[in-house]
């Protein structure tokens, strides 16, 4: 089989909840557990750390990813979905497993393949995993796919767990509250396992207390640990910080290569995170954690986190597409100097659109588009709910034919913001 024989099969056999939705989604760990036993349980035979949450989760599993490769560790690194290539979500020290790997894979284990029938996803755990072991890496970051408790992933018994934040998202499968969707991602918490949770909320802290409490898993709070009254934009297009731990400065000048103000959260997160590591025998230096968080694109190959793709104007994209996540975008947004906004914009049809589309800035030009899977929302239907909402603007037949338009249209000193779903910018990229 060709690579690209092998990813129609991957795509159009295997329910994939990125493409198809709910369908795709198995409400219970049966197929993994039957994978992982054909396989030989190859988790157990390297460290992990588990990193769950609504938002954040991705660029934190890469920032923590970043740090242990400059501390000297081989570090495998799982995370969905893929922007451009398949093999993303699979890495070793930054380096995308090979196109024959995956090939091999998938030839040599057809039988298992064919008699689980495993979703997409649950048969990408299982690559992830054994590449890892054959491969002996010394840790590998897991970040969880959707959810938590019933995650595929949440087999592992990791030497920390993470939990970023909690927001409503995929509430037709985790829950329609705050409440519960915490106690769906707090299904991580493992027995005496400490447990690190980015961001403290009123309605969830009760909630992640009483899990580790029950479970003996001593918490820490990564907002309560670090503060970041101060931060500049570096003339290399990184993050200046000054981290604080209470009133004294624990990390002066902390640069980070990734922009969005709201990866400062992301920062605090991965912090408290090394400090746990380190308690649990990691030997992770201050230099580690500098070098590690200047260089967490370049070490993992992190995309799609406020991107800026082209100047004059200005072209920048995010994954972002949640309301939690399209809020911190627009404060972003609200602090970038721009003269007329463009917004490219596509969202997917299983979300409660009205919660992000509300928003929205009113005074943008929009270009709706719908993403090229089958649970890309159509232009029609998007641009209609807008309206609803006083954000106005046209379709188009394609994302590329709604950036070529902003382009068209656009200003030397305009800003063109592409957005609304991780698989509009997946198209972009």
């Amino acid at each position: 089989m060709q690579y690209k024989e092998v990813l129609e099969f991957l795509f159009s056999q295997l329910p994939m909840y990125q493409r198809a939705g709910t369908v795709a989604y198995k409400a219970n760990l049966n197929n993994t557990h039957k994978l992982d036993s054909y396989f030989n349980h190859p988790h157990k035979k390297f460290k992990t750390i588990h990193v769950a949450g609504t938002n954040g989760k991705g660029s934190t599993s890469h920032g923590i990813a970043s740090v242990l490769y400059e501390a000297g560790y081989k570090v495998g690194l799982y995370t969905s979905p893929h922007l451009k290539d398949f093999r993303e979500r699979i890495k070793i020290n930054g380096i995308c497993i090979s196109e024959i790997e995956v090939i091999n894979f998938v030839e040599k284990h057809q039988s298992i393949i064919k008699g689980v029938q495993p979703s997409f996803f649950e048969m990408t755990v299982a690559m992830a995993f054994h590449y890892f072991a054959m491969n002996k890496v010394d840790v590998a970051v897991i970040e969880v796919g959707l959810g938590g408790r019933l995650d595929s992933t949440n087999i592992i018994m990791p030497q920390c767990t993470v939990i970023s934040n909690i927001g409503l998202d995929h509430t037709a499968l985790l829950g329609d509250t705050i409440e519960e969707v915490a106690r769906e991602k707090g299904g991580t918490i493992k027995a005496n396992t400490p447990v690190v949770i980015g961001e403290t909320d009123e309605l969830t802290q009760k909630i992640f207390d009483a899990i580790a409490r029950e479970k003996g898993a001593p918490i820490f709070y990564a907002d309560k640990a670090f503060n970041i009254p101060v931060a500049m934009n570096g003339v290399d297009a990184t993050q200046i910080l000054q981290v604080y731990r209470k009133d004294s400065l624990e990390y002066p000048d902390l640069k980070l290569d990734l922009a969005g103000k709201y990866q400062q959260k992301n920062v605090k997160t991965i912090l408290k995170t090394i400090e746990v590591l380190n308690e649990m025998g990691f030997n992770i230096n201050r230099s580690h954690i500098y070098k590690g968080l200047r260089q967490v694109v370049a070490n993992t190959g992190l995309m799609g986190r406020w991107q800026v793709l082209g100047a004059n104007p200005a072209i920048i994209c995010d994954t972002g597409h949640n309301a939690e996540g399209v809020k911190e975008l627009m404060q972003q947004l609200s602090q970038t100097p721009f003269k007329e906004l463009h917004m490219v914009w596509g969202m997917v049809n299983d979300k409660n659109i009205g919660r992000v589309l509300r928003l929205l800035p009113k005074d943008a030009t929009y270009y709706f588009a719908k993403a090229d899977i089958p649970r890309g929302l159509d232009v029609d239907i998007l641009k209609k709910e807008a309206q609803k909402y006083g954000v106005i603007g046209n379709t188009y037949m394609s994302v590329e034919e709604a950036l070529c338009k902003a382009k068209k249209n656009a200003g030397a000193n305009d800003l063109i913001f592409i957005g609304g779903s991780t698989f509009v910018v997946a198209e972009v990229l």
